[in-house]
């Protein structure tokens, strides 16, 4: 027998070897993965939002099977329907949560928002804010690229007219808009808050009106009234306390800039034909 025949039989035979070495060693050696975990994340949707606060559906499930403090209530894809489902799994009882949705403290519209310039470079907020801070003069006005929407899995936020709206029945809270927004605008709020500022300019009355029609001017009409305390004026921006807000709308009547929003509010139109 040659010399390359006898080397490629011995050869063949030490992969052999060595590979039903290797198979036993893996079982042998092998995690086995924590059942519990296995069926808590058979229940999680697989989105990966991050919404949870987890760095995705298997560190939540890992979380949940670990430590037996940690809520099942906390997927906000899933809601209260995988919330039952995981406290099934764990033999307890779902706690319900808050449900909270993203909002975007801007209304500069394209009929609000003085220009700046004609932007015409990468359609990305974070780009435009290179130059100038974006094309609307006001530095603190939504930049109306996208960035948001592209970040958003659920197809809960668009850009209407140069600012960002969110589709607040859509939205699942994850966060991923906040995140990716250069301008720090977008907050999460409870879904219940109906009255809020819709606008994040922090400069004097005079500064703001020159920017936009929309802009809080801090005249502190909402601070006389509102009967509860709850609206005050902080750096130049109408601030409310949502501790002490009843959800009247009275504020949002009286900003004689209209910056403050009641979204519980009727339309004109809808209030006439009631």
């Amino acid at each position: 027998m040659s010399t390359i025949v006898v080397s490629v039989v011995l050869l063949t035979v030490i992969g052999l070897v060595a590979g039903i070495l290797l198979s036993y060693a893996s079982k042998i050696f092998a995690v086995k993965e924590n059942q519990l975990f296995i069926d808590l994340r058979a229940e999680l949707p697989g989105a990966n939002c991050g919404g949870c606060g987890f760095a995705g559906c298997d560190d939540y499930a890992h979380a949940m099977a670990d430590n037996k403090d940690v809520p099942c209530s906390k997927c906000v894809v899933g809601g209260p329907a995988v919330a039952e489902k995981l406290a099934k799994v764990l033999g307890t009882s779902a706690e319900s949560e808050e449900k909270m949705v993203a909002f975007v403290a801007c209304n500069g519209t394209k009929e609000n928002a003085k220009p700046l310039y004609e932007y015409e470079g990468i359609d990305s907020c974070k780009a435009a804010k290179t130059l100038f801070g974006g094309s609307k003069a006001c530095k603190f006005a939504c930049i109306g690229l996208g960035d948001c929407v592209d970040a958003c899995q659920f197809d809960a936020i668009h850009v209407i007219d140069g600012v960002a709206v969110v589709g607040r029945d859509y939205c699942t809270a994850c966060q991923s808009c906040i995140k990716v927004c250069p301008q720090s605008i977008i907050s999460l709020k409870p879904y219940k808050e109906t009255v809020t500022v819709k606008c994040s300019n922090k400069d004097t009355g005079k500064a703001a009106m020159a920017v936009c029609k929309t802009s809080c001017i801090a005249c502190r009409m909402c601070e006389r009234t509102c009967q509860h305390d709850a609206v005050h004026v902080i750096d130049n921006l109408a601030i409310i306390d949502p501790e002490k807000c009843v959800g009247c709308g009275d504020c949002a009547v009286k900003c004689p800039k209209h910056a403050i929003l009641d979204l519980a509010a009727k339309p004109a139109k809808e209030e006439k034909t009631a």
